[in-house]
């Protein structure tokens, strides 16, 4: 296919899909009583009416089996200065809150502290796509910090935006 190799390699796949930058979110929520989240770099402004994002999520994730039950799911888009957190919320093991700020609203939706962007949603379809399930999410309600600047993840490290 002139000079492109087909997509076979794992590896090489993931290292294509990295050139592209990308903000960083959490999704969290309460599940009984207690905070359980992950972050997600997959997370795509979709309509504004109806007023929907996605995030994309592994279909054999456990964390996911546990949020899509949620009547509210807090999404905070990640700001600069979040690295830890951000690590924190994708491991795979242990306490993910441990040194995360966070708050819980009505609806149980949890929000990171710090963030540049909250939105406050509900799960509205999920469509399947290969090892993931795209989540389509309907926006409740939302706030910004227009000051801050958000986390970027780009060829699998951290950056942070500047003026050009």
């Amino acid at each position: 296919m002139d000079g492109l190799s087909p997509p076979t390699d794992p590896t090489e796949l993931r290292r294509v899909f990295g050139c592209f930058p990308s903000g960083v979110t959490a999704v969290c929520a309460l599940v009984d009583g207690a905070p359980v989240g992950m972050a997600a770099s997959t997370f795509v402004p979709v309509s504004l009416d109806p007023p929907l994002v996605s995030v994309c999520v592994r279909s054999a994730s456990r964390t996911w089996t546990r949020l899509r039950w949620c009547a509210q799911l807090g999404i905070s888009v990640l700001a600069g200065g979040h690295e830890v957190a951000c690590r924190s919320l994708a491991d795979q093991d242990g306490d993910r809150f441990k040194g995360v700020a966070w708050r819980a609203i009505p609806g149980d939706a949890v929000l990171v502290d710090g963030a540049v962007a909250w939105l406050a949603c509900r799960l509205h379809a999920e469509v399947p796509a290969g090892d993931h399930v795209i989540a389509l999410l309907r926006i409740l309600g939302v706030r910004a910090d227009s000051a801050g600047e958000p986390l970027v993840f780009h060829r699998s490290r951290f950056r942070h935006l500047s003026a050009a």
